[in-house]
């Protein structure tokens, strides 16, 4: 069993809804405990224009291989009705693996550390409710990349109104 990170967003159809459903569905998975959730956000979207994303972080103990949990996510995407027509565009669920225990992922469909973990305070923030003493795979403390990502256009929900 390893420690997986999971980052949850959606911006359509119940957000708040999506993300308890894809807890409840990473609860099924094979050799997997969802072993926290952190408090819900809702941030702005990456493009101008779309619902702000409500977002949160999963934490996984998980016997799946890395591409194994990856189809797993996206069938739980599927079976939510996500629909891949624009990057960064609206959607129903979005579910990345932003760490893997301690691995360095570099494949063509899965690169963990998730590439642009440093930069998103909708993940950061939440993950760090999780595991505030974290470290990344290359040892850098997660408060590191706290202290250079402020909590800028986050809302963090009251946790009784996301997951519990």
């Amino acid at each position: 069993m390893e420690r997986i990170y999971i980052g949850m967003g959606s911006n359509l159809a119940a957000p708040e809804r999506q993300l308890h459903n894809a807890v409840e569905a990473l609860a099924q998975l094979p050799g997997t405990i969802v072993a926290g959730v952190s408090a819900f956000y809702q941030s702005d979207s990456l493009l101008p224009g779309q619902p702000r994303y409500t977002n949160a972080v999963a934490a996984l103990d998980s016997s799946l291989a890395p591409l194994q949990l990856l189809d797993a996510l996206q069938g739980i995407e599927n079976d939510q009705g996500r629909e891949r027509l624009e990057r960064w565009g609206p959607r129903t669920l979005d579910l990345d693996i932003l760490l893997f225990g301690d691995r360095l992922i570099d494949e063509p469909r899965l690169k963990v550390p998730h590439y642009q973990l440093h930069l998103r305070a909708f993940v950061l923030y939440p993950l760090a409710e999780l595991a505030p003493t974290l470290r990344l795979p290359d040892g850098k403390p997660l408060s590191d990349l706290l202290a250079t990502c402020p909590f800028v256009g986050l809302e963090r929900l009251h946790p009784a109104e996301s997951h519990q």
